[in-house]
């Protein structure tokens, strides 16, 4: 498996001067995810560019949140053994001890920065989610130091630059689980798939807290996951926003400083 930061030589140039370096990159691979039904059939269900780490617990959340497992299903997590060479450790499949959903979830390829790809709409999500929980209540104070806690744990990022991470913390504020990867929902997927793996879904008491913009598939993973406030330090798109809205899920956006945006269900923030 090739390391998370490998390294690259690159021209720098700043004003006039002109000066070979070597540099540290985000590692960008694709990674197969197949899914086992119990009576031993396997199908691809989506091929997803991720950053190598953390492979099981991705495979495994992306099939929950795309809801073609349950996460009380997972019977194993693996690297298939029928693959050779490089691509050993590119292919994954996850054995369900529960019917398999295939449905539209099924996708060929999809890149770094893409969520969903075959299922957009609302109602699907819905008939998905489980009602997310009325709690918990979130101080302002501590969810305005969540930010500052997940960027000190991001550790690849101070390496390239170039990754998002997404972390779940506890209404305390602690930071119990963070992931980097260079797609936004594949860190989602990690975070989210090492509960499932642990055997602690729901997280009906858990904050989820993304280093860029919250998109819909963002909010469509959390609330499969039963998270109730999701926080991003950038922007959230129109969709993820009426998402929220109508599963009941707190939406914040552009979490930075001393202020945040609150889109969707603020009942959750004390006052």
């Amino acid at each position: 498996m090739s390391g998370r930061a490998p390294r690259r030589s690159v021209l720098a140039v700043r004003g006039d001067e002109r000066r070979a370096r070597r540099d540290r990159l985000a590692a960008e691979e694709p990674m197969e995810i197949r899914a086992t039904d119990p009576e031993g059939r396997t199908w691809p269900v989506a091929v997803t560019m991720r950053t190598p780490g953390d492979d099981l617990a991705l495979a495994a959340g992306f099939l929950v949140t795309e809801g073609v497992i349950a996460s009380g299903s997972i019977r194993r997590v693996a690297y298939c053994d029928d693959v050779e060479g490089e691509q050993l450790f590119n292919v994954v499949t996850v054995a369900s001890a529960a019917p398999v959903e295939i449905g539209e979830a099924r996708r060929v390829a999809a890149t770094s920065a893409c969520g969903i790809c075959g299922v957009t709409s609302l109602d699907a999500v819905q008939v998905t989610c489980a009602p997310l929980a009325p709690g918990p209540e979130l101080a302002r104070e501590v969810l305005l130091g969540m930010p500052d806690a997940l960027r000190a744990r991001q550790r690849v990022f101070d390496q390239t630059g170039g990754l998002h991470a997404a972390g779940l913390f506890d209404p305390g504020g602690r930071l119990l689980s963070l992931s980097e990867d260079i797609g936004r929902h594949n860190a989602v997927d990690k975070v989210i798939g090492r509960a499932a793996l642990d055997g602690g879904l729901p997280l009906s008491d858990h904050v989820l807290v993304v280093s860029g913009r919250a998109g819909f598939e963002i909010v469509q993973k959390a609330a499969v996951a039963g998270i109730p406030i999701v926080a991003a330090v950038s922007a959230p798109s129109s969709l993820a926003a009426d998402a929220a809205e109508r599963l009941g899920l707190t939406l914040i956006g552009f979490l930075r400083g001393d202020g945040f945006n609150v889109y969707a269900h603020p009942g959750r923030l004390l006052p």
